[in-house]
């Protein structure tokens, strides 16, 4: 696939509400994102076996959390962006960001662990281009080592990583054996290659991420993954709303508000949407969060 056909691609990826079966794919799975290799200049890493740079005690930590999470009432957004942040420190990434599926087979931003990486993911969305959709077209992880030369490869993309200060990216794929619900990027401060042993450990992580999106599914509604999908994208639109809300009664950055309402949703045993429809329904009810 060439660049300039990544251009012209409609900007949300289409799954059609599906398992994806790996590797042959049909022509209905897509739209206007052709089949084909990984674009020039990207690269599909391969997995190492061996554990040497991270600590051992710090990967067991971030399972055990992630785990523990994963309760029959848990808070999916809150989790998804938990997941982002323990990716980042297991890949040494200034940032990570991650994209599912809705009902209608449309990839959507869901969750970053930085509003940078937020942005990132929402351009790659509207622009039709970029690791992301392309992670979740193989998927396969996808990288680039040097985004200041990715030009040929996702132009809109790459100008703006290598803007908020980004070198390098890595893309897991959301995946379950062959059902393939999204994508988790890990974007890099310097040029370089992922090693092997943090590859093999995010992707992990990614899988366990998958488990517990498809659990969620399986024990609280039967439904299908779909309709639960799109049920954490309307709590996603709140909460985005509640964040600039917050943020300009406080008079503070997105990133910072976002983490008070966490907080506060955790401190007080409150689903985050339900903190994030208080500040926009009635902000005076809750003065220990919206005063300044």
């Amino acid at each position: 696939m060439t660049a300039g056909g990544a251009a012209d691609a409609h900007p949300h990826h289409d799954w059609r509400g599906r398992s994806v079966h790996l590797p042959r794919w049909g022509p209905a799975d897509t739209l206007g994102v052709a089949r084909g290799e990984p674009f020039p200049g990207s690269s599909i890493p391969e997995p190492g076996v061996v554990m040497s740079t991270i600590p051992s005690e710090r990967v067991a930590e971030t399972f055990v959390e992630v785990a523990d999470t994963l309760v029959d009432d848990f808070d999916l957004v809150d989790f998804l962006t938990m997941v982002t942040e323990r990716a980042a420190e297991l890949a040494g990434a200034s940032a990570a960001g991650l994209m599912l599926g809705d009902e209608r087979g449309q990839l959507r931003f869901m969750a970053a662990s930085h509003e940078s990486a937020r942005l990132l993911e929402l351009l790659q969305l509207e622009g039709g281009q970029g690791p992301c959709l392309e992670c979740f077209r193989l998927g396969r992880p996808v990288s680039h080592d040097d985004l200041a030369s990715a030009a040929d490869v996702w132009p809109l993309f790459s100008a703006e990583a290598v803007r908020l200060g980004f070198h390098s990216v890595q893309a897991f794929p959301l995946r379950h054996h062959v059902t393939v619900v999204g994508a988790l990027n890990t974007f890099g401060p310097e040029a370089h290659r992922l090693d092997p042993e943090r590859i093999r450990v995010v992707q992990a992580l990614a899988d366990l991420a998958t488990i517990g999106i498809l659990q969620e599914r399986a024990i609280r509604h039967g439904e299908l993954l779909a309709e639960q999908l799109q049920h954490a994208l309307n709590s996603r639109v709140t909460i985005e709303q509640a964040k600039g809300a917050l943020a300009h009664i406080r008079s503070i950055d997105t990133d910072a508000a976002f983490n008070l309402m966490r907080n506060h949703a955790r401190q007080n045993h409150k689903r985050l949407v339900d903190v994030a429809l208080a500040v926009l329904e009635e902000p005076t009810g809750i003065p220990e969060l919206t005063k300044r």
